[in-house]
């Protein structure tokens, strides 16, 4: 089963060796920390914000080719969690002539979360993830010292 899940902020989880950027989704009651790179948090984090670069990102490059080439991106998915390591789909469609051709795309889930934050598209993660990562909201705290995110 799939549950919606938002992102609520961009932070730092304490693992070994110190601060590591996160991504914290919500979902099923839950947040859900996504571990990522620094250069992913700030991007998903300016994205959220509505702040936007000099110069285009990655991400935004690919969103302005896929919607010049006439595709969308309909969702994404963070759908497993292996060893320590979450996986992403994102689902995109393309019209011609009218009929849609459906696509899905492996991705990395910051790059995943990355493109939703930008396009404003659902975002959803399996009952599997959450049930291994997820933790109680009250367990989460905020810079601000609060327990709800952005």
């Amino acid at each position: 089963m799939e549950h919606e899940a938002e992102v609520v902020g961009v932070g730092a989880g304490s693992a070994p060796g110190g601060d590591v950027p996160a991504v914290i989704l919500s979902a099923r009651g839950e947040y859900v920390p996504i571990f990522v790179s620094a250069d992913q948090a700030q991007s998903i984090g300016m994205a959220l914000e509505g702040e936007p670069f000099d110069r285009p990102l990655t991400h935004d490059l690919l969103v302005d080719i896929l919607t010049e080439f006439g595709g969308a991106i309909d969702r994404v998915r963070v759908d497993d969690l292996r060893d320590g390591t979450f996986y992403a789909k994102v689902d995109a469609e393309r019209y011609e002539d009218g009929e849609p051709e459906r696509f899905v795309f492996d991705a990395r889930p910051s790059d995943a979360l990355a493109l939703a934050v930008r396009v404003d598209c659902p975002i959803v993660v399996s009952d599997a993830v959450v049930d291994e990562a997820g933790r109680p909201q009250d367990s989460v705290r905020f810079d601000d010292g609060s327990q709800e995110g952005v």
